[in-house]
């Protein structure tokens, strides 16, 4: 009712007939009172009947629904310069543009009102204006819905343009990038593959293939592309952003630090810089310069939560009570973006149990994993699906039939389990053997487990793992081959053996012994109780949904007993458990322990991991740096009285 109402106010509107457009709106208002074209639609009305204050009303509430709506900016600022609102209004047109460049009126009254006292933004204005009268109206057409996020109708309108011009870069790009928003990263790769060919020169969308090569983890091609681009145009700080992200993916931590600090010599006010060489530096075992470069960060933008966390990440950094103080405000001030106030958060909850002050460190934590669930939208029941397909599917016939089947390599020893549960301790002490290369947590298990599900509607059920029992056996020993060359650019070192440190490849040992028979798998295994605590309040930079709420991290580690017992009966042997608190009552015990299993001689650098300098990229890097010690292990009993929902889905 709401959309066929707005359509005839739409239309008595055009019409000049106000009154009715009104009532017809009001209609729609009152059958969807969040609905953004009945909100829009309204204050326009509103506007031209000259009821301002009702008008801005709301406005107020589709910018409630809807913060980056371009044209709703657009519609204030119209109704600011009605009133005379002069500043107001240009800062309204300002932040219309900002959320939906191709907004012409928008650009055309900024170039008027700026003319004479700001001639940078009306210069600014002049130049978008000519761009966008230079391109199609069918294509600004699909621009505006694009930046309206009205994608379904944004991808309807650039398919029919790009059916008349095929070739054209800036429909491709954007047809690329809708893609990539629905996740469709193997088209979105052809689609910029061809704008290549077809445009070498047009680099905006070359730089967009760099990021979709990443996300489908084919690193070595996006650092080739990154390369090129960067040597087509040095001087542009984004490309060589780009290619030092690109250079840090792969583990060339040093050459990574090298263009960031080109990059923060330039403009040492930038605050993403200077938390990209934080990491890189902290990556690198350098810790007070890491201090350093994440103070310059919070210095550049004072709300920056990002670099707050990272410090907080540090484990081993107590944050000042100027510090601290500036944290609070930041969290407090309505202003402050949500991404930034969830990372404050669990900066804060961090800073607070270092005082000791446990009940307001909890709040905090409390705070930013709601604030990040809420976000999230994470379904426990969906992994309790994925653990009982792959009971079902990961049977004893699937590997007596494809018994010998797979890549024979002995090189991975994978790490896996659950996060916070002492893996990097393990990665670290094996990759003290000079025989073994830690690399990083590397996607690409999990990689091939998407592709084996391939592309899916939403209506549905998931192949993957059911179809392994449809594989042939070669098919194996060419999945496995392929993972042993995709990883080739992270083993640096030449030695024969190398780590995968990827936790959530628990859930896929089924896969990685048929194309892997050979490989070691390694479970780090830690106390529910001080594993899932620590979970609960670590923010992850991506992945791990499930850390964000107690009950769902019980659920989660019930499921991960749950399918391990399962490996454990259906592959004997060939998982080795290693608990976190065996380790540290008995090193050695344990390490001599894990170097049998890997068929690997006894090294003392093993039991000296503690010295070795390579690079570490998980948030463990400060703790493992330091001998063996039992300080985190009981951390979570200071929290107790808020954790029974953890331990009640534990026993569940």
């Amino acid at each position: 009712m709401a959309i066929e109402a707005v359509e005839r106010a739409k239309a008595a509107l055009a019409q000049g007939d106000l009154a009715g457009a009104w009532g017809h709106a009001q209609a729609a208002l009152t059958a969807a009172p969040e609905d953004i074209d009945a909100l829009y639609v309204g204050a326009v009305i509103l506007r031209f009947q000259k009821d301002l204050d009702a008008a801005r009303g709301l406005i107020d509430r589709l910018l409630a629904v809807q913060p980056d709506l371009g044209r709703a900016h657009q519609e204030r600022g119209h109704l600011l310069r009605a009133a005379g609102e002069r500043q107001a209004c240009i800062a309204a047109y300002a932040r219309a543009v900002e959320c939906n460049p191709v907004l012409a009126a928008s650009w055309k009254i900024l170039a008027a009102l700026c003319e004479g006292t700001d001639e940078e933004m009306a210069q600014k204005a002049r130049v978008n204006l000519r761009d966008i009268a230079q391109q199609p109206g069918e294509l600004m057409a699909a621009m505006a819905a694009y930046y309206d996020q009205e994608y379904q109708l944004a991808e309807s309108r650039v398919r029919a343009f790009l059916l008349k011009v095929p070739d054209h870069p800036v429909a491709m790009r954007l047809l690329a990038d809708l893609g990539t928003r629905m996740g469709e990263y193997e088209d979105a790769e052809f689609i910029l593959e061809q704008c290549k060919a077809f445009n070498p020169d047009f680099l905006p969308a070359r730089f967009d293939y760099v990021d979709v090569l990443t996300k489908r983890f084919h690193f070595e091609a996006a650092l080739r592309e990154a390369e090129e681009l960067l040597a087509r145009d040095p001087a542009n700080p984004q490309f060589r952003t780009l290619y030092a992200n690109q250079l840090l993916q792969v583990g060339q931590t040093e050459a990574a630090l090298e263009q960031y600090d080109v990059l923060h010599a330039a403009e040492p006010e930038l605050a993403h810089i200077s938390l990209s060489r934080g990491h890189a530096l902290k990556t690198l075992g350098r810790v007070e310069a890491a201090v350093g470069a994440y103070r310059d960060a919070y210095g550049a933008r004072g709300d920056f939560g990002d670099a707050y966390w990272s410090l907080a990440n540090l484990k081993t950094f107590r944050f000042s009570a100027d510090e601290l103080a500036a944290m609070l405000r930041a969290e407090a001030d309505p202003a402050t973006d949500t991404d930034d106030r969830i990372h404050l958060c669990f900066a804060a909850g961090k800073a607070f149990e270092d005082a000791g002050d446990y009940a307001q460190s909890f709040a905090f934590y409390a705070r930013g994993n709601a604030l990040r669930q809420g976000i999230l939208g994470y379904r426990p029941g969906a992994v309790a699906a994925e653990v009982d397909a792959q009971i079902r599917a990961c049977n004893p016939a699937l590997f007596a039939a494809n018994a010998g089947a797979g890549c024979p390599a002995p090189d991975p020893i994978f790490i896996l389990g659950l996060p916070r549960a002492g893996s990097t301790l393990l990665e670290q002490i094996l990759a003290s053997h000079s025989q073994v290369e830690g690399t990083m947590e590397l996607p690409d298990i999990m990689a091939i487990a998407a592709r084996l599900n391939g592309r899916l509607a939403a209506s549905e059920a998931e192949r993957y793992p059911a179809n392994l029992a449809e594989l042939p056996r070669d098919k194996f020993t060419e999945l496995g081959e392929g993972y042993m060359t995709s990883v080739a650019i992270h083993r640096r070192e030449g030695l024969p053996r190398f780590i995968d440190k990827m936790p959530n490849n628990f859930r896929h040992i089924g896969l990685i012994h048929l194309l892997l028979p050979n490989a070691k798998i390694i479970d780090a295994r830690r106390d529910p109780m001080a594993c899932g605590f620590s979970l609960f309040k670590q923010l992850f930079a991506q992945g791990q949904d499930f850390s964000y709420d107690l009950n769902h991290i019980g659920r989660y580690y019930r499921d991960y007993l749950r399918l391990m017992d399962h490996w454990d009966n259906v592959l004997p042997g060939k998982v080795l458990r290693v608990v976190h608190e065996d380790v540290i009552e008995d090193l050695e015990g344990q390490v001599r322990r894990m170097l049998d299993f890997c068929g690997l001689p006894f090294e003392q650098g093993c039991i000296e991991f503690h010295r070795s300098t390579r690079a570490v990229r998980t948030p463990s890097s400060e703790q493992v740096r330091r001998p063996i010690n039992r300080d985190g292990t009981q951390v979570w009993r200071n929290f107790e009285p808020w954790l029974t929902p953890l331990k009640a889905a534990l026993k569940s």
